[in-house]
């Protein structure tokens, strides 16, 4: 999260109107392309402001960047950052990986659904796409009737809109879904390594929806087709409750599990001959026993405790008189 935040102060300052990287409408055959950059002007910018010499170094920073998803090309699966003139759109804030997105397949599903139902060369599935589109369909057999009813409602919606608009939310839709199931062969940077971090340690990170299909338990709803319903910020007390877990956290004492089963076996064994769980007493107990053993031997000790029984009773009983 610390990482996902530097990033997204470089690219706020990126896209800033006086100091940022200037995002236009560039003209080509017979039709426009709204709110782009170019691959140039991103590294130029980079090496100016984070005083890098090397355009590499710039390309490499920049690449990185864009594996995240923040700022994508227009015209390519591929999330990385050439310096050339090639064009380069900003993703919306929704999408940004600091949401901590886990979309589900049924998402990733009627996304592709949405891509056949439009007649644009630019929609059009590619080999893998189509490929992952066949898998779910046999994966999902049964919901499949919902998720293309889903679908079908979402591009209705979807028609509705400035034509300008949306081509550029398809393209930050479609570069989302670039970042979460990526192209065969690209690096997947939403994944986590399970020796390093598990789900249930990070809170933040849950399911959501990126269409406003509920599940498991109220989402946040997409600005993409709902713009009305916006996700719920944290309150100051949220923070706090944040805060506090957190250095309860760091308090804890740990131990490796291997120390720990190495303490437990030798406390085991410094205390077997007295457990009685462990190792049977002789003789053994007549309680739980048919043994009377224990009986014979602690004769003497009762007679003299019903003896001295006897005597206390007596005097009790004379001095009561």
């Amino acid at each position: 999260m610390i990482v996902y935040r530097k990033i997204e102060d470089i690219v706020t300052l990126i896209q800033d109107e006086e100091e940022g990287v200037p995002i236009r409408t560039v003209k080509s055959f017979m039709t426009k392309i709204p709110s782009v950059v170019t691959g140039t002007d991103i590294v130029q910018w980079l090496m100016k402001n984070l005083a890098i010499e090397d355009p590499a170094e710039a390309m490499h920073i920049g690449s990185l960047i864009a594996a995240q998803g923040y700022f994508f090309p227009i015209s390519d699966h591929v999330l990385s950052l050439k310096d050339d003139g090639t064009f380069y759109r900003f993703q919306a804030p929704y999408f940004w990986p600091s949401n901590c997105w886990e979309p589900e397949n049924t998402d990733y599903a009627i996304y592709l659904c949405k891509r056949t139902m439009q007649n644009k060369t630019r929609l059009e599935l590619a080999d893998y796409e189509a490929e992952n589109l066949a898998r779910l369909q046999r994966a999902f057999a049964r919901k499949w009737e919902f998720i293309y009813m889903q679908a079908e409602a979402q591009v209705k919606i979807d028609r509705k809109k400035d034509k300008t608009e949306r081509k550029i939310l398809d393209s930050q839709e479609r570069a989302f879904w670039d970042v979460h199931r990526p192209v065969p062969g690209c690096v997947n940077t939403t994944e986590m390594d399970i020796r390093k971090c598990r789900r249930m340690k990070n809170p933040h990170r849950v399911k959501k929806s990126v269409y406003g299909l509920v599940e498991e338990g109220t989402q946040c709803q997409s600005p993409i087709h709902t713009p009305s319903h916006h996700c719920r910020k944290g309150t100051k007390e949220d923070v706090e409750k944040e805060i506090i877990f957190l250095n309860t956290q760091l308090d804890r004492h740990c131990m490796k599990m291997s120390k720990v089963a190495e303490s437990l076996i030798s406390y085991t064994e410094q205390f077997m001959e007295y457990d009685p769980f462990v190792t049977a007493p002789e003789p053994s107990n007549p309680w739980t026993s048919d043994d009377p053993s224990l009986w014979d031997l602690e004769v003497p000790l009762c007679l003299f405790l019903l003896l001295a029984m006897k005597l206390l009773a007596g005097d009790w009983l004379l001095g009561g008189k």
